[in-house]
This record gives C-alpha cells, sequence and structure tokens, in this order.
C-alpha cells in the first residue's frame, strides 16, 4: 500500500481528470496533482496491447510561464515549447541533457506558457513494461523515481509531444481514483535549475519512497 493509501474516499468510480482542472495557475494545480494516476494504455489501432502501465504522482513542480526564468516558456513561443501555449490538459515533452525525455502537463489558458513537471510516480501497475523498459535490475523504487526515469519507465518521447491527456488520443490519461492529495505536501524549491530556483513550487507526497533525491534549491 503507498503512503496515504488510507484516504481513498470509497464508492468513487476512477474518472479522467476534465480539461477544466488544468485550466488553473499551475502553482495551484501542481500540488491538486498529488495522488492522481498517471495511465497509459498501449493500443493497436482499437485493440489493447499487454497491460495498462498506472503509476500514481507522488512529486510535481510548477513552472509559471512568461514570468518564471525557468520556464522554456519565459522568452515566449519557439518550436520546440509551442505546445506549451495551446490548450490546457495536453502534454509538453521535452528532450533534456542530450539523452533524457521530461514530461509536463499544460496548465493555465492558452497562451500563457504554464506547465507542472511530473516528477515522479509510485508505480501500481505495468510493472513488467517498466521493468523492460528501464535499465536491466533496476529496483522497482527506482523505476519512476525522476522526471527521466518516469518517462522512460512509460516509454514517453517526443511521440508523445502534445498527446490530450483528456482525450487519451496516444493512451495517456491522468485519473481520479479518489485519493486526496496530502493535506500537508512537501515543498521545497526546485530540482535541477539555476534560475528562481528558490521559488517553493516543488510538492511531493512527504514519506513515499519513490520521490526523487535530487537536490533543491531552498525555498523562499
Amino acid at each position: 500500500m503507498t503512503p496515504g493509501a488510507a484516504r481513498r474516499r470509497p464508492g468513487v468510480v476512477p474518472a479522467v481528470l476534465p480539461r477544466a482542472f488544468y485550466a488553473g495557475d499551475p502553482v495551484v494545480v501542481a500540488p491538486l496533482l498529488l495522488n492522481k494516476l498517471l495511465v497509459r494504455s498501449d493500443r493497436v489501432g482499437g485493440d489493447r496491447v499487454g497491460g495498462d502501465r498506472v503509476g500514481r504522482i507522488v512529486e510535481v513542480e510548477a513552472y509559471r510561464g512568461s514570468e518564471d526564468p525557468a520556464s522554456h516558456a519565459f522568452a515566449g513561443p519557439t518550436k520546440r515549447n509551442t505546445v506549451m501555449f495551446g490548450p490546457p490538459g495536453h502534454l509538453y515533452v521535452y528532450f533534456t541533457y542530450g539523452m533524457h525525455w521530461c514530461a509536463n502537463a499544460v496548465c493555465g489558458p492558452a497562451g500563457t506558457g504554464h506547465a507542472v513537471l511530473l516528477r515522479a510516480l509510485a508505480p501500481l501497475s505495468g510493472l513488467e513494461a517498466m521493468r523492460g523498459a528501464r535499465r536491466a535490475g533496476t529496483a522497482d523504487r527506482h523505476l519512476t523515481s525522476g522526471p527521466a526515469k518516469l518517462c522512460q519507465a512509460f516509454g514517453i518521447t517526443s511521440d508523445e509531444n502534445g498527446a490530450d491527456l483528456v482525450t487519451g488520443d496516444h493512451g495517456l490519461t491522468v485519473v481520479d481514483d479518489g485519493m486526496a492529495p496530502p493535506s500537508d505536501p512537501g515543498v521545497s524549491g526546485r530540482i535541477g535549475i539555476r534560475r528562481a530556483a528558490d521559488r517553493p513550487w516543488r510538492w511531493w507526497v512527504p514519506g513515499d519512497p519513490h520521490v526523487s533525491r535530487g537536490r533543491p534549491g531552498p525555498a523562499s
């Protein structure tokens, strides 16, 4: 059982998050994404191929467009960040360090360039597929304990850039299964950036072993 499982509301039918959920400020949306489920359903045509890969979101970071010098959208639209300026509820996927993919949920009204980086998941099902996508011998607790790791485990690459998390057009959705976000989430500065690292826009599920072990900036 993952931390916080006892808070799951009984009788709740799992449902894909609606577009309206993503329409708010990323600083508001980000902590609300904690304990939601990222689901990948692999299909060929209309047929499912294997089981779903499912992970509970346990760590996120907010990036706030033109107000945030650490955001890819800070200087305005480019070929790389076009998806960030589109409608909310889509996935912005970018390549970093010449080797890794990272995935963000686009937030806010179209044109704002707001997004939430998915930093870590607690894997729940489809572990065989996740293990096969990661380096041989990777411990289960490290399958999705970082933004690049979770993209590897879920097979997220440039092919998923622009994926609609609401319609699931690329097999990726975010689902509410009734577990509430933590009432007192962990908060810190963001990880792996130089500018505006001290803004307290990183949140995580306290006590979850899958939270990444990066060094955060000091929260302002």
